[in-house]
């Protein structure tokens, strides 16, 4: 099934997530019970997960981990290793702030003030 993820709202994204995540654990025919009492989570919490996708990101994270998907999890956010032209004009340092940026309106040109400014 193909997905615009562009126009995915976050509720729907947890929903898919859950949704997936239920298939993966009956396709390795694991019964939540099971599958909660390994990841150290409330049954509950898990089936909250599978129906919507509601839970904290820890109880996510531990679900991920007990079904040996966390490579999959770390693959789809790229790591920002700093490239090696990078090194040469940042005087070897990594990025550690974000900079704002900079202010695109036209400036006005300085002129005199009037009497009527003072």
């Amino acid at each position: 099934m193909a997905y615009n993820f562009n126009a995915m709202t976050s509720g729907s994204l947890r929903a898919e997530l859950g949704s997936r995540l239920a298939k993966i654990r009956l396709s390795r025919n694991i019964t939540q019970e099971a599958l909660a009492r390994e990841a150290g989570i409330g049954l509950r919490t898990l089936r909250r997960l599978e129906a919507d996708g509601s839970c904290t990101l820890d109880s996510f994270l531990r679900i991920v981990i007990i079904l040996g998907l966390a490579d999959h999890l770390l693959s789809t956010i790229p790591a920002q290793d700093i490239r090696p032209i990078e090194r040469i004009g940042a005087r070897h340092s990594e990025r550690k702030r974000a900079r704002p940026a900079r202010n695109q309106r036209p400036k006005k040109p300085w002129t005199w003030g009037n009497a009527q400014d003072i």
